[in-house]
């Protein structure tokens, strides 16, 4: 199962955070959002198939983040948590640890914003497009 979402960097995209990143429906950043990989998202979690959300509830769930623009590419591998909600309407946030709340989309996340390779974090911070696809298995 597979959902996509369609956002745009901004100057202000950093990618420092050392345990999450996050695509928001916001259509602003300031500095301090060191998370933030894309702002103005198509969609949010509450938007996502109900199919979907159940599969990620599982905690065998392994979701496969791929975030791309036009020339850079990564991949985040992550695990699904029973206590996900996909309830927020407004951002989506990808944890390296096990917390949940109404924004986690995947827990145990193998890599967050600060790991993400310096040539996309690049193209993010110069507006590029960005496609963040979320498959479950």
């Amino acid at each position: 199962m597979r959902e996509v979402i369609r956002a745009r960097g901004h100057e202000h995209v950093a990618a420092t955070h050392e345990s999450t990143f996050e695509v928001t429906t916001d259509d602003w950043l300031t500095p301090a959002g060191d998370c933030i990989v894309g702002i103005e998202a198509d969609r949010a979690p509450a938007d996502f198939d109900d199919g979907f959300v159940a599969a990620c509830r599982d905690p065998g769930a392994t979701v496969t983040l791929t975030l791309e623009t036009a020339d850079a590419r990564a991949e985040v591998r992550a695990r699904g948590h029973p206590d996900l909600t996909f309830e927020s309407d407004r951002s989506a946030v990808v944890r390296t640890s096990t917390y949940v709340d109404d924004r986690t989309v995947a827990v145990g996340a193998d890599a967050a914003a600060t790991d993400l390779h310096r040539d996309l974090v690049a193209a993010l911070a110069d507006g590029a497009a960005l496609t963040l696809s979320l498959t479950v298995e």
